[in-house]
């Protein structure tokens, strides 16, 4: 008589939302849980910083979770981990930047934990309490991005993470296809996918179609060019600094959380810094405004960010000026539209030239509507749960999996 594990999938987070995301995978009475994102607030929420995952279930079932896996270092996958790890003092698993990314968070935030942290390294085979945990090389707009494929004897469990199939990757690191091809061939239990790109259609263009839209705007520009984007797309980042050497312009970073996420970056090997393009960031006057970027967060257009506080004449930034030039390398997240709208219109007023998502200086580091087919194509699920996404992308991403005829059953949350 053979007796099979019985598994559970236990959504915290990342169902009906973009961001928060976390997801616990019950086997028997194990507990493990898969990443811990917070979200940035909406408009509406006046006074919050950051939103995390209501983590009750946890606490009342602390004794039986055996290690947090966490697929990247986003911040809507790693910027709980410090509240969590307050609470729950668990081993944390992951590739070696997200790990390094994880433990500095800890370090800035000053929390003290009795947690331990564990590299794994993609395709190997990690026994966590129970579990049998796999990392899965996928590209994504970070280094070191992974799928996780939990491995039961009622079959694989396979949680894409962020992802996108990028054929020409900034670091030459292509998605593992062979080993998705060969988990689809063995069988796998149920696929949860990443649903944020859903709605687009066709395939996302390759993160390095960005670098021919800041090398013409580098080109183009005869004065200060401040560059905003998340602290940890490390690639938007790495290119900015290849085209900035290639113009003989100084780079200044005035924020101090891209500081020292770019730091851990290096010392991990995974940014290449030309020799002298990085100047103090206290200094960067000393050098004509044809010769320096800035780069910087506030391209959500938070408050008290760098970015805005440029716009009110305050901070390091100092005021903008007309012949500035602004590269605000992101889109905005869902609820902030509004608000990086009238910081745009801000600098507007202030004489610079504003580049944002329309004029192709960013590109999303999700997969579209035919990768995510692709993926369902290679996984082969039994059944699909689709996750990270507001609600119609969930839908949406439920009805692609229809058209490709894939798992027997879909599952919406």
């Amino acid at each position: 008589m053979v007796i099979h594990d019985k598994v559970s999938i236990i959504p915290l987070g990342g169902l009906g939302e973009v961001g928060k995301n976390m997801t616990v995978i019950k086997v028997n009475q194990d507990l493990l849980i898969i990443d811990c994102g917070l979200m940035f607030p909406e408009d509406e929420m006046l006074g919050i910083d950051a939103v995390i995952p209501d983590i009750t279930y946890l606490v009342e079932n602390k004794n039986f979770i055996k290690g947090i896996v966490l697929t990247h270092g986003h911040e809507d996958h790693i910027g709980a981990l410090p509240y969590i790890l307050k609470e729950l003092p668990l081993p944390v698993f992951g590739t070696p930047l997200t790990i390094a990314l994880a433990q500095n968070k800890l370090k800035e935030q000053a929390i003290q934990s009795n947690a331990t942290f564990h590299t794994l390294k993609p395709r190997e085979i990690a026994k966590i309490g129970s579990f049998r945990v796999e990392l899965i090389r996928l590209c994504h707009s970070i280094p070191d991005s992974t799928a996780v494929a939990i491995h039961t004897a009622a079959g694989t469990v396979f949680y894409t993470g962020d992802f996108k199939f990028d054929q020409t990757p900034v670091d030459g690191q292509l998605s593992d296809y062979y080993r998705l091809a060969q988990l689809g061939e063995k069988g796998v239990l149920a696929l949860l996918s990443d649903s944020t790109g859903a709605e687009r259609r066709g395939f996302t263009p390759s993160e390095r179609a960005v670098y021919g839209k800041l090398e013409e705007i580098f080109r183009l520009s005869k004065g200060r060019i401040i560059i905003t984007t998340f602290a940890t797309s490390l690639y938007r980042i790495q290119q900015s600094f290849w085209v900035a050497a290639m113009y003989k312009r100084k780079i200044a970073i005035v924020s101090k959380s891209m500081r020292s996420v770019l730091e851990v970056a290096q010392q991990q090997g995974y940014l290449d810094v030309p020799a002298g393009l990085l100047v103090d960031p206290d200094q960067w006057h000393q050098w004509p405004n044809e010769q320096i970027v800035l780069l910087t967060t506030g391209h959500q257009g938070e408050p008290l960010s760098a970015l805005t506080r440029g716009t009110l004449g305050d901070g390091r930034l100092s005021s903008y000026q007309r012949g500035d030039t602004v590269i605000i390398s992101s889109s905005p997240h869902a609820g902030n539209q509004k608000l990086i709208g009238r910081t745009i219109d801000a600098l507007a007023r202030l004489g610079a030239d504003v580049y944002h998502e329309s004029a192709s200086v960013h590109i999303s580091g999700h997969a579209s509507q035919e990768e995510l087919k692709m993926m369902l194509n290679l996984i082969k699920p039994k059944y699909f749960i689709p996750i990270q996404g507001e609600y119609r992308m969930l839908v949406l991403h439920a009805k692609l999996a229809r058209e490709v005829a894939v798992p027997e059953e879909i599952f919406l949350f």
